[in-house]
């Protein structure tokens, strides 16, 4: 059995307190308006610099703790592991578009919703621009596929 059904019950509420303590953050370090990030990416405020660099030592510190103290996780009793993924060409173009949109935006997807909260409504442009572009890459994906089974298929 995989899925909600084996799913403690504090999970979902659990994934909401934890969306609202990131939302509160970003909010309260500025992280979510678009100028303090574009300023970061042009080099002139390296704020977010400490900012994520903060949220990773927290978060390198909770997962080297965590997997030492428990093998499981204690929501979902699912074991630790490393999920990898191979460097492939999807990989590349892929994180070479996010960041592309991430530039021209100024906003990456979670600080958009949190862009929401701080009363930046200009900002649901580029959330409906995230879902569209999704959408996009699912519909072109899902083509792909089905020409290549196609294909495959005619062999």
């Amino acid at each position: 059995m995989s899925g909600a059904e084996d799913r403690h019950p504090l999970f979902m509420p659990l994934i909401l307190v934890g969306g609202l303590i990131f939302g509160f953050g970003l909010g309260f370090s500025e992280m979510a308006q678009p100028e303090v990030v574009l300023n970061f990416l042009q080099f002139e405020d390296l704020g977010l610099l400490f900012v994520m660099g903060g949220a990773a030592v927290v978060t390198g510190v909770t997962f080297f703790v965590a997997t030492r103290l428990d093998r499981t996780a204690p929501l979902t009793g699912r074991a630790y592991t490393r999920r990898l993924k191979s460097m492939d060409r999807n990989v590349l173009l892929g994180g070479s578009i996010f960041g592309v949109g991430w530039g021209v935006s100024g906003i990456c997807p979670g600080a958009a919703y949190a862009s929401l909260g701080i009363g930046n409504l200009p900002i649901l442009w580029a959330i409906g621009g995230m879902f569209l572009g999704a959408y996009a890459q699912g519909y072109l994906r899902a083509r792909m596929t089905d020409d290549s089974t196609a294909a495959v298929g005619a062999d």
